[in-house]
């Protein structure tokens, strides 16, 4: 209590000291029988050196900042397009920073130079073509330049892979990410949500995915025969909401059934192969270096932004709809830790996009092997598959029995 009265003492008390300075300057003011609006040539001259002095430390400490902070503070690129990138993006900055120092240089100097002298008028200086040319086309061909650059580098971070790039799913939902590898093939089995199961979270399509998908629909406890069970018993009583509910629900899953039923008779089983052996991976995403790799990403909830900081590499992942990427890793995560001299570092994939109240745990650990140290891990990987891992056993019965003959077609 006693420490809040005397900052209280003190900050009233300095009020009136600033107070009473103020009228002193006003009486002295008086005095010397001057305005406030008058300035002395000390005054001019002194506010001219200051202003000087004031660039000069405003130059030593942005340089000081960028010599003990870095560049950009982003740290070296670990694809092969992030140098494309950090090699723009250092054009960039050379530009910015040149402009900087040499607008504000002219800005102070101008000031310190042309300091109001007694006698000496002001020049009206009011136009001159020659000048308005200089800073119209400079510009202009500056910016002209980075953006034929910017549009060359975008192509190529955007434009087609090449044949051997591995092929690599990120299937985000909140809040993690699931990552699906094309398997031996190299090409990413097909997939439909409306095949989305607990054993089938990635909603690939195959043959026994269709089929689990129809039996679920039609014998799970809350499937279609649940319903017409439920609607067709005489002893139990609805409320007109409830019974319009359940209804409803018995219409979209008729719908979706039907739909199943037209997927299963329109697809072709030799498909499957491209499903099968894609492997499904969780918590830790593990890539090669030098190897390029082409992301297909999806979402299955909301807009979601799949985000490599060190690859420097950024794309959306959009309910309905397909993005992708493209990057190849030139550093190993050993090779990185040694040149960062940190040994618990780590790749990152991380979400960029605000996606819901635990969107900071949607991470993904990435670990960047050499190529023998890949291929064992792939090695390893090879008997877990989505086959191996989902559906061991091939599904031998009908999906639906005899009973399906009772749905309803609304």
């Amino acid at each position: 209590m006693e420490n809040k009265l005397i900052i209280l003492l003190v900050i009233v008390l300095g009020a009136i000291a600033i107070a009473q300075l103020v009228r002193i300057y006003e009486i002295s003011s008086k005095l010397r029988k001057t305005g406030e609006h008058e300035i002395s040539n000390r005054d001019n001259n002194l506010n001219g050196r200051m202003m000087f002095i004031f660039m000069l430390l405003l130059f030593g400490f942005f340089i000081y900042l960028m010599q003990a902070y870095g560049w950009t503070g982003r740290g070296s690129a670990a694809s092969d397009e992030g140098v494309e990138m950090d090699w723009l993006l250092n054009l960039n900055f050379v530009i910015i920073i040149a402009i900087f120092f040499f607008t504000n240089f002219l800005l102070f100097y101008f000031t310190w130079k042309y300091v109001k002298k007694p006698g000496v008028p002001a020049y009206y200086y009011p136009h001159n073509n020659k000048l308005e040319l200089i800073w119209t086309i400079v510009p202009a061909v500056v910016l002209a330049v980075i953006i034929i650059l910017g549009l060359q580098t975008w192509s190529h971070l955007s434009g087609p892979s090449k044949p051997e790039a591995e092929k690599i799913e990120l299937f985000s939902k909140q809040f993690d990410w699931t990552a699906r590898y094309s398997g031996a093939d190299n090409t990413l089995g097909l997939y439909d949500y409306k095949l989305t199961l607990d054993n089938n979270e990635l909603a690939l399509l195959t043959s026994n995915t269709i089929d689990s998908a129809l039996n679920n629909m039609f014998n799970s406890s809350t499937g279609i025969r649940s319903l017409q069970k439920l609607l067709n018993n005489r002893d139990t009583i609805f409320s007109d909401s409830t019974l319009n509910v359940l209804k409803m629900d018995l219409s979209r899953k008729e719908r979706l059934y039907r739909f199943l039923t037209q997927m299963k008779e329109n697809h072709n089983p030799k498909l499957d192969a491209s499903a099968w052996d894609d492997i499904i991976q969780k918590d830790t995403l593990y890539l090669c270096k030098g190897q390029e790799y082409e992301i297909a990403l999806r979402a299955k909830d909301v807009i979601h932004s799949a985000y490599f900081p060190h690859f420097r590499a950024q794309m959306n992942t959009v309910p309905g709809m397909a993005t992708r990427m493209k990057f190849t890793p030139n550093k190993t995560t050993k090779e990185m830790r040694q040149e960062k001299n940190d040994e618990n570092f780590n790749y990152v994939l991380m979400c960029n996009k605000i996606c819901g109240g635990a969107h900071y745990k949607m991470k993904m650990i990435v670990v960047v092997l050499d190529k023998p140290a890949y291929k064992k891990w792939m090695d390893a990987k090879k008997k877990m598959t989505f086959k191996d891992q989902y559906f061991p056993v091939a599904a031998t019965t009908p999906a639906a029995s005899a009973d399906t003959t009772a749905v309803t077609m609304n």
